[in-house]
């Protein structure tokens, strides 16, 4: 027979090996949103500029927010601009089709953007000054990301550990 400390260890191993998991999908999906609900809103900002406009303007607002340059990331602002550009022309006008080229865009700036070591759902929860808090408190940005933000979590919530008196 299992031993009732046993059985509740076991349980919660399992139930945090759940939880971190869905914790970790919950940051990406999260994250996902809203860069692209931040690409969509500034891209209607900036519409009254032109496509050509709002495209420069978008990139430029979107490299500030996320402390970069565009000479550092050439190939990166480029694909961004394509997105932009999608995203432009759904707003002006929303379809399967404009959404799709939007689908298409995202798809080729995550290929030319994503490394085994950073995607961009991590770029928004580690650079943008838009970043929600507990996104840090699930993955937190590694050293060189958020140097600026002296009060960001350094490690997971999961890993703190209790105080010293409830050790016993």
């Amino acid at each position: 027979m299992t031993h009732m400390l046993a059985e509740l260890n076991a349980q919660a191993d399992r139930s945090i090996a759940a939880m971190k998991a869905a914790a970790e999908a919950a940051r990406r999906d999260h994250a996902a949103a809203e860069l692209t609900r931040h690409m969509l809103l500034t891209t209607a900002r900036f519409a009254d500029l032109g496509r050509a406009g709002a495209i420069e303007a978008v990139v430029a607002d979107w490299l500030g927010a996320w402390h970069l340059k565009r000479d550092e990331w050439p190939e990166i602002a480029a694909e961004m601009e394509a997105l932009t550009g999608a995203f432009f022309d759904y707003i002006a006008t929303p379809s399967d089709a404009t959404d799709q080229a939007v689908r298409d865009a995202w798809a080729a700036l995550k290929a030319a953007h994503d490394t085994p070591e950073r995607t961009l759902e991590d770029q928004m929860a580690w650079r943008s000054m838009c970043a929600h808090g507990w996104w840090g408190e699930v993955n937190p940005a590694p050293p060189g990301y958020r140097d600026h933000d002296t009060a960001r979590p350094t490690a997971p919530f999961w890993t703190k550990s209790c105080p010293p008196e409830c050790l016993g």
